[in-house]
């Protein structure tokens, strides 16, 4: 499985595509930030945003997309640019009939490091070792989409596992 993990930000979206499968090595395929100004109109950037996206997901195909889930933070204007990259994402991938994962920063944290709480320092070190890198992927946007692709692989494969073992039993069929 290929997953696009898409950390969204109106300054810095975070992209970051991982290929593999539960129980197995995960690979490292791209990572990259799609930077915008922040002198230029919102409209702008979210069009700079959209278009980036769209070049990732043309370039590598990925078979689904996770994105961070937009939570309530003091500042309304860092929550509202965050929810317009996060809504432009979806878009993006919607349009391709790719499947969307919205997965919160507690859950994330908590898949590649084991607390929820962990800071971006420890998700850093986590996802570099999880990949095998020789280096945390900077900025810490970038180590976040790669996390949130992590996450996904993980979560989605079990996921997957438990709607098959629920359509076998409802079938009768047992394995």
């Amino acid at each position: 499985m290929r997953v696009l993990g898409i950390d969204p930000g109106l300054t810095r979206c975070g992209m970051g595509v991982v290929e593999g499968s539960v129980g197995r090595p995960l690979t490292l395929v791209d990572v990259n930030v799609i930077r915008t100004s922040s002198t230029l109109p919102v409209a702008e950037r979210l069009v700079s945003i959209e278009k980036g996206v769209d070049a990732w997901i043309e370039e590598h195909r990925p078979d689904a997309v996770a994105v961070e889930r937009v939570f309530a933070r003091s500042d309304v204007s860092t929550v509202m640019g965050t929810a317009q990259a996060s809504g432009i994402a979806m878009v993006c991938a919607a349009r391709r009939g790719l499947p969307i994962a919205l997965h919160t920063p507690s859950e994330v944290k908590a898949a590649v490091s084991g607390s929820g709480r962990a800071t971006k320092q420890q998700v850093g070190a986590m996802v570099t070792r999880i990949l095998r890198l020789d280096a945390a992927p900077k900025p810490a946007d970038a180590a976040d989409a790669l996390a949130l692709a992590i996450t996904h692989i993980w979560r989605g494969g079990a996921q997957a596992r438990l709607e098959q073992a629920l359509a076998r039993s409802r079938g009768g069929l047992c394995p």
